[in-house]
């Protein structure tokens, strides 16, 4: 391990931790990444990146072996979300954006999927709408495997509006796709083996709430699961290497806790948990190109791997040790796991890419190089009591160089809320920290990651005992005399957005002003729209009936924990941020958020951000809300 502890020494050397902290730019923090999308080809001779440095936005790709650029792909307008290498000299690029659908005016988020030669210097998308499948679909970008060849690929998409198929799909040129199997209207998923042999597909239907799998056994399907249920409760991931079943996430009655299952193709028999663990949760699986399972990747606060090769096992402790107070996030690895692409963050990077090979790790390229190691603010664990009992873990950033006494504070409540925090590098919470702010992420009641209990206590609980936490977590950490309880505002996305109109309308004195990006306000209005989008019939619809008031929806409920219909206790200034484009949490919250606070005459601000999606992922937008927030901070505590 010395050429791991070798680099650690590289990224730590040291430096006047305050001074180097202040010389950061506010900007650097409203930066997208400079590198992303890090990927390596089977032979690990050949790697990508994504750079969007100096106002550029493509993807590089270098021959390790010989140290040299082999090509700079321009992908402004294609702007891929993912890419990974089929071989040395192809790339598929995977990409969700937003666009019109004929001569409607609303935009939907549209997936597709391209196919880039190096030899060529070509790229072609592989499943095109309206040529040979259904033209009126916007979701075309999944690949569930390639043919050993590496000719084509195997990807799901609607014939008609109510037949979705799986198609055999050229990766050489533009062809029209051939039908590999036929599903039903119902049908949402196939899973393959070698050489495209369907092996099961999985179907769920909206209106009777049936979630079925059937194996195709001797040229027929054969049903081996069926299950009613009003949303998806077990996730179907891959296959197993040997090709004899499903694996299948699903919680452990021992404990309540997602875990590893896998269900045999020829009967339906499910399996005991092969991994579980009373602390976290299987949160993810890792497959390659053929969604054959390899390992796990556990829940919590920084990721833990499981794999059924004990010798990856020693490797990822050995690497963990090595470098504490970072998390290694696998990126992308070689099919027999000898080259591993990691991304790490933490108490000593804001984001560098490592590779291990041969028992060392090698430097690849950093995320953020305006921030350097010595400037990143600690993220720590701490824990407290809700009023109620309930331990709330939870994160705390601290600035470098300061004492924690008595500092001003942002409470930062992440989105969701079914999801958490993790210790690594959020750009926002650092910003925050830059500034000399105690940066509080209290994973609340209904959060991820925490255990069964923890998350259901959540339910029926939005602007109660969820925000509750977030006042708690507060006056916990003001009694420790880590913060200045009359220096606190509450910032937050999405969700976390919301949590911040409760903060403002629900405990108006605790906080001194207000930040909400993309933001519900209207929680009736949000069930409505999702109905709306997706019909009253529709699981999602049911899991959101069941996370806003346990299924029992009444709009009595609604009307009391939706902020809008309570603006007249606001006493802080307010600032919403939002994104035009946003489909995830519509534009209209805001505006109509906005209106009712002027016609209250209440302090607001309303940044309206053009072609802004629900993440920020547009450079512009995002440096344009930074420095908004920036402004609007400084101006209160």
């Amino acid at each position: 391990m010395r050429n791991l502890f070798l680099l650690f020494t590289l990224l730590v050397m040291p430096y006047d931790l305050l001074a180097q902290a202040q010389q950061v730019p506010v900007e650097a923090y409203g930066k997208l990444p400079n590198k992303s999308m890090v990927v390596i080809s089977p032979s690990a001779e050949r790697m990508a990146y994504r750079d969007t440095s100096d106002g550029r936005d493509i993807m590089i790709v270098i021959d390790l072996i010989k140290s040299k650029v082999l090509a700079k792909i321009d992908i402004s307008t294609v702007k891929p979300n993912t890419a990974y290498f089929i071989d040395n000299d192809r790339l598929i690029f995977r990409v969700s954006s937003r666009k019109l659908i004929y001569s409607n005016s609303e935009r939907y988020n549209v997936s597709a999927a391209y196919a880039y030669n190096l030899q060529s210097q070509k790229m072609h998308q592989l499943l095109t709408p309206g040529y040979g499948i259904y033209k009126g679909q916007t979701q075309v970008g999944k690949i569930l495997g390639i043919s050993s060849d590496k000719k084509y690929a195997y990807m799901p998409a609607y014939k008609k509006f109510n037949a979705f198929n799986l198609y055999k799909v050229d990766l050489t040129k533009k062809r029209q796709p051939q039908i590999q199997s036929r599903g039903t209207f119902d049908t949402i998923d196939f899973f393959i083996g070698y050489e495209g042999k369907v092996l099961a597909r999985e179907r769920y239907n909206n209106e009777s709430d049936v979630h079925r799998i059937e194996a195709f056994i001797k040229d027929e399907w054969i049903e081996i699961f069926k299950e009613t249920t009003p949303y998806i409760t077990k996730s179907f991931r891959g296959v197993t290497p040997d090709q004899k079943s499903l694996v299948m996430l699903n919680k452990d009655e021992a404990h309540g806790r997602w875990s590893y299952y896998t269900m045999a193709l020829s009967d339906g028999k499910i399996s005991k948990p092969i991994f579980s663990h009373e602390d976290k949760d299987v949160e993810s699986v890792l497959t390659d190109i053929q969604r054959v399972v390899h390992g796990v990747r556990y829940s919590g606060f920084t990721p833990s791997y499981e794999f059924f090769d004990k010798k990856l096992n020693a490797r990822m402790r050995g690497i963990n040790k090595a470098m504490p107070n970072n998390t290694f996030s696998i990126r992308d690895y070689t099919p027999d796991w000898k080259s591993v692409v990691f991304y790490m963050d933490g108490e000593q990077s804001s984001g560098d890419y490592v590779m291990y090979q041969q028992g060392a790790l090698s430097f690849l390229a950093s995320a953020r190089p305006d921030i350097p190691p010595q400037a990143v603010h600690a993220v720590k664990e701490y824990k407290f009591k809700a009023r109620d009992g309930l331990v709330i873990p939870s994160l705390v950033t601290t600035p470098l160089g300061l004492t924690a006494k008595n500092l001003p504070a942002i409470m930062l409540p992440h989105g969701g809320p079914e999801s958490y925090d993790t210790i690594g590098f959020n750009w926002l919470s650092q910003y925050f920290a830059s500034q000399g702010f105690v940066v509080i992420q209290p994973q609340f009641r209904g959060s991820e990651g925490f255990g069964p209990d923890h998350l259901l206590s959540g339910h029926g609980e939005w602007g109660r005992k969820m925000q509750d936490d977030l006042t708690d977590a507060v006056q916990d950490l003001a009694a420790k005399g880590i913060i200045d309880k009359n220096r606190v505002c509450i910032v937050g996305t999405s969700y976390g957005g919301y949590a911040a109109l409760a903060g403002a309308t629900f405990t108006p004195d605790l906080y001194k002003c207000v930040v909400a990006i993309n933001s519900v306000s209207d929680v009736e209005d949000m069930l409505a729209t999702e109905e709306d989008d997706h019909g009253s019939d529709h699981w999602v619809v049911s899991y959101w009936q069941d996370v806003i008031s346990k299924g029992d929806v009444k709009e009595d409920h609604l009307v009391e924990i939706s902020p809008i219909n309570h603006v007249k206790k606001v006493t802080a200034p307010i600032l919403l941020i939002h994104g035009e484009w946003d489909k995830i949490v519509p534009f209209d919250q805001s505006d109509n958020m906005f209106d009712e606070l002027q016609d209250a005459d209440k302090n607001v601000i309303f940044i309206e951000l053009e072609k802004g999606d629900h993440l920020l992922s547009n450079a512009k937008n995002r440096m344009k809300a930074l420095k908004a927030i920036d402004k609007f901070i400084k101006q209160y505590i």
